[in-house]
């Protein structure tokens, strides 16, 4: 029985032993009411459900496949369990706006993870040639040596430098061709791990009549490190050309050793061994600069 003036209770529930009552043409039918036994009705809009995380029901499934926040049926009835059910929602809510303010989904992208790295505009600063230099080598003398480039843009800071050596012991009229290349991006926008070994893999397929191309991992560098270095099929050892490739978050960096030596040099080219060695070296002390 209800009392006059009172408003209706739109959550009130069968009593026990009675079986609900068909809805009426006028008002229409609550959005919270229960199907019929035994008739399949369609699930009515919920205006008051709150937003979850994706496949976590608001509260669980009740008893006879009600919806997710529906009042529970028995002789408790009334609005018993929405505060509870409403409770919930807030704090289901609370935690999905949490995961989407931490990984930047309001605006449907990740946030860039740069591992500490920074943008400089000259990388030859940061790069490690000491370690060059201490395994036999010189920095040529001229004002386009060393030569660096760098390009700062919201979505990829690049950064470049190439070194150009000599080796100690080389006469005046040797011939010699010997250089370390550098590059350093931050990812701003894109994930660079999901294609970052790809890159590297691709060198396995390059080949030609003089030389080929071997991959192997790395361990102790960055997230992820890889070595590339190009087998002569003709055993030559006048040169080693490598390539080490890392990735550190959403940061990659690159150094490229080339050293080429004419026959008749009375110098000593690095060994493919060697050379790896040495840009290992050098890659963990330029990556550190970088974060400075």
């Amino acid at each position: 029985m209800s009392i006059p003036g009172e408003t209706p209770n739109p959550y009130g529930q069968p009593q026990p032993h009675q079986p609900p009552q068909p809805p009426q043409q006028s008002p229409p039918q609550s959005p919270y009411g229960q199907p019929q036994p035994h008739q399949a009705q369609p699930l009515q809009h919920n205006p008051y459900a709150q937003p979850t995380m994706p496949s976590v029901p608001l509260g669980g499934y009740g008893p006879m496949g009600t919806p997710p926040g529906a009042p529970p049926t028995g002789s408790g009835g009334g609005r018993k369990g929405w505060p509870w059910a409403l409770g919930g929602a807030v704090v289901a809510s609370a935690v999905w706006a949490g995961v989407l303010f931490a990984t930047g989904g309001f605006d449907g992208e990740a946030k860039a993870d740069l591992a500490g790295y920074r943008y400089t505009n000259n990388l030859c600063t940061a790069t490690d040639a000491q370690t060059i230099e201490d395994a036999g080598y010189q920095q040529e003398d001229g004002s386009a040596n060393p030569q660096h480039s760098s390009s700062e843009d919201p979505a990829l800071d690049s950064m470049t430098c190439n070194i150009d050596f000599e080796p100690n012991d080389a006469d005046s009229d040797d011939y010699s061709s010997v250089w370390l290349y550098t590059t350093a991006s931050l990812h701003k926008k894109t994930d660079p791990a999901p294609e970052f070994e790809a890159q590297y893999r691709a060198y396995e397929e390059q080949k030609t009549s003089s030389y080929s191309y071997k991959v192997s991992p790395v361990n102790g560098l960055g997230a992820e490190a890889y070595v590339v270095t190009q087998v002569s099929k003709s055993g030559s050892d006048t040169g080693a050309y490598v390539i080490l490739g890392v990735r550190d978050g959403w940061m990659t960096y690159q150094s490229t050793w080339s050293e080429y030596l004419s026959s008749s040099s009375s110098a000593t080219a690095k060994t493919p061994e060697e050379a790896t060695a040495m840009l290992k070296k050098s890659a963990r002390a330029t990556l550190e600069k970088m974060k400075e």
